[in-house]
Order: C-alpha cells, then structure tokens, then sequence
C-alpha cells in the first residue's frame, strides 16, 4: 500500500520536482482521488440499498419501513458504509504527514459519531411516527420516551467525541460525571421531573393525547395534542396554544374531561333560587288550579286524596292550613321541575335525573337540576341547557314563585 501511496511521488521526484513539493502534491493527488471514489461508492450504495429496501417495502405489509423512509433512516444508513472506507484509506492518503492523519482520522471518527447518532434517532422517530399510527399507542406519550432514550444516546456520543479528541478513556469521563452528578441534577431538573412525570402520567393513565383538559393555573382549556418529556401542549377551543410543564400534571390540579366523554352524557347541575318570602302552603282551591298543568295533574290527584284521608283520619281543623299535612308551592314546583326534567327528549333517562332542594343561603332557597344531556358536544350541551332553564324561568311565576336577584336601587332622573 506504502508503495502504491508514492507512485505520484517517486514519478514526481523524477522529474526533479523538490521532495517537499512532491510530498504535498502526492497528498493532494490521493485526496482528490479518494474524494471521488468515496463519492462514487456513496452514491451506488444509497442507490442500491433504496432502491433493495423499495422493493422490500412494496411487499410488507406494515407501513413502518414507509416511515423509516420518511424519516430518511435508510439514506443516513447508507453513508456509514463509505465513512468506513474513509477511515481505512487516510493512512494511505497522508502516508508522510502523520500529523494531519491524526487530525483527519479524529475528524472522520467523530463524524461517524455523529451520523451513528444521527441514524438512531430517525429510527427512533420512525418508532414513534409508527406508535402513532396505531390505536393503542395513539394517546399515549411516545415523545418522552424517545427523548429520554436519546438523551442518554447523546450523553454517550458527547463522551465518545470528548474521549476522541483528548485521547483520554471514555471511562475516566464516566467516574468525573459521577463527581459532577449534583451539578447534572441541577441542570437537567426540568427534564428529570418530566420523565418521572411521564413515567406516572402514563402508569396512572392520568392524561392521554386527545383528552380535553382544563388547566386554570396555565389558562388551558381544550384537547392535548402534545406529550413529550419537559411539556404538554393543549389546543384551546379559541386555537390558541397553552403549554403545560410535564411535572405539573402530578405537581398541580387539573380537570380531565375524559370520564364525562365516554359515559352516556355530560352533566347539567345547575340551580334556580326562590325567594323565601315567596314560599307557601297551597289552598284546595289553588292546588286545583295547578292542575291545569298537564305534567303534574296525576301527582297533585293522588297527593290531594293522600292529604285528605290523612287529615280526615286524624280529625285535624283544616280552618288553618299549618294544621296537619299540606302542599305547597316549592314543593309542587319541585314535582314539576323534576316531571319536566325526565320527560325532556335530550336527557339520559338511564343517568341520575334529581331535582334537589338544597340548604337554604341569604338570597334564597336554591331548587337544583341534577341530570345528564344525551349530547355531549359543548355547542349542544350548551344549548339544550339553555333551552331547560328558559322554560323553568318561565314557569316559575305559574307557582305563586318569585327567583331572587339583587335589588336595583338606581334611580334615573329627567
């Protein structure tokens, strides 16, 4: 090879060029010669490795060497092969000139580092890119694991490249960063917490891509469409982007709307509040006019007679009607509001359906509406809840019942 190496050189010094000038002329020579050659082998060894894995693809049934196409995995593999010859033949190329052999190969080394690097994460990201595709792996936070592999890969390659360059084992470099493992923590603390966070948020099945969240702490408010080892990123339904640190969902609290999507309906608790002072026992006479409404005229029928016998049996002086038992306003209202409710069209009669008198506040006594809508979709949900509490407003009058509101003092003058 030695001799091969000086053919350019011995011709050259035949002609009574300087041994100098020859030295570096034969250099040259094999540098531009190997340039070629590598460029050429590069060039068929892409070719023929796409062109075999094309073939190969045509024929899978699975779409994952499309992805690593993709991902131009196959293209960075093919330069490995050309690399390596590189290394073999700088020897022969600076054959007299040990120093910048030196240099070349530690350059050429590296460089094969880095593409070594370069090929593992386009992998990588074709693993995921493929995860991705599949249904049990689609909302579940691929992204991190990928980043905490690499950072690991690329802890490694940076030791490798400093060990080449200082000729100094990679090992000794391993026992110093156990030395400097304080200051690493401290300086990869967001990552550290983030990958211990992914690790949990995917244990405990706590967010997945898609779910709709609702982060006040960080103003979120719509669906995930990003998990990755330092941050979440949720759409919000105005578009705009929120990014969420990853830790933060073990760290803080948030709402996740996942349970309420896949059961039968979305909850409507919402409550009227009915003046005190507006409440009432119900005379025979009033109780028959209400049941001119349809929905409660069976229920104040069979209350009516229940009351009657009752009071009949146990001789109670009607004259007055605190004595014994009565009907009163709230409660056939309460009757109505709950009739109302669980014949309503877009309400899940097989979910919870209440209407419930709560503890009574300053303002009022709150009447509240427990039930679920059948359509989950907000713009819907939105509007069938409208629709409930329009007609409710308006009957409450129908009941000899006033809602509370704060008074208007203001006084307007011409």
């Amino acid at each position: 090879m030695e001799n091969n190496a000086h053919i350019l050189f011995n011709y050259l010094i035949s002609l009574g060029v300087s041994e100098s000038l020859a030295m570096y002329l034969n250099m040259f020579a094999l540098l531009l010669i190997s340039i070629v050659v590598i460029y050429t082998i590069d060039y068929f060894i892409k070719k023929l490795l796409i062109n075999v894995f094309g073939q190969f693809a045509k024929k899978s049934k699975t779409n994952f060497d499309d992805i690593l196409v993709q991902n131009k995995a196959i293209r960075k593999i093919a330069h490995i092969i050309p690399l390596y010859f590189v290394l073999e033949i700088l020897p022969t190329v600076f054959t007299d000139f040990e120093f910048l052999e030196n240099i070349a190969t530690k350059a050429v080394e590296i460089i094969f580092i880095l593409l070594i690097l370069s090929v593992i994460k386009s992998v990588f990201n074709s693993i995921r890119d493929y995860f991705k595709t599949l249904n049990r792996f689609k909302d579940k936070p691929i992204d991190s694991y990928i980043q905490v592999l690499m950072i690991f890969i690329w802890a490694g390659g940076i030791l490798s490249i400093i060990a080449i360059i200082t000729d100094i084992s990679i090992w000794k470099f391993f026992t110093a960063m156990g030395a400097a493992s304080a200051v690493l923590i401290l300086v990869f603390k967001d990552t550290i917490l983030g990958f211990v966070a992914s690790i949990q948020v995917t244990i405990n099945d706590m967010v997945r891509i898609g779910d709709w969240i609702t982060f006040e702490k960080y103003g979120a408010d719509g669906n995930v469409i990003e998990i990755n080892l330092a941050r979440v990123k949720v759409q919000n339904f105005d578009k705009t982007i929120t990014t969420i640190p990853t830790y933060a969902l073990i760290s803080d609290s948030f709402k996740n709307w996942r349970g309420m999507e896949k059961s039968g309906g979305r909850r409507i608790k919402r409550a009227l509040i009915i003046k005190l002072n507006s409440i009432k026992y119900l005379s025979e006479k009033e109780a028959d006019r209400l049941k001119n409404i349809q929905l409660i005229t069976s229920y104040l029928d069979s209350s009516q007679k229940s009351i009657k016998k009752f009071n009949d049996l146990n001789n109670i002086d009607k004259d007055l009607l605190l004595n014994g038992r009565n009907l009163t306003n709230i409660g056939v209202f309460r009757k109505y509001v709950e009739t109302y409710i669980e014949n309503h069209s877009a309400i899940n009669k097989e979910m919870m359906v209440m209407t419930r008198q709560l503890e009574p506040t300053t303002q009022g006594i709150p009447i509240e509406i427990y039930a679920f809508s059948s359509d989950k979709r907000w713009q819907n949900y939105e509007y069938i809840m409208a629709d409930i509490f329009d007609h409710l407003i308006a009957s409450v009058p129908y009941f000899d019942l006033e809602i509370f509101e704060l008074p208007n003092n203001l006084s307007y003058k011409n």
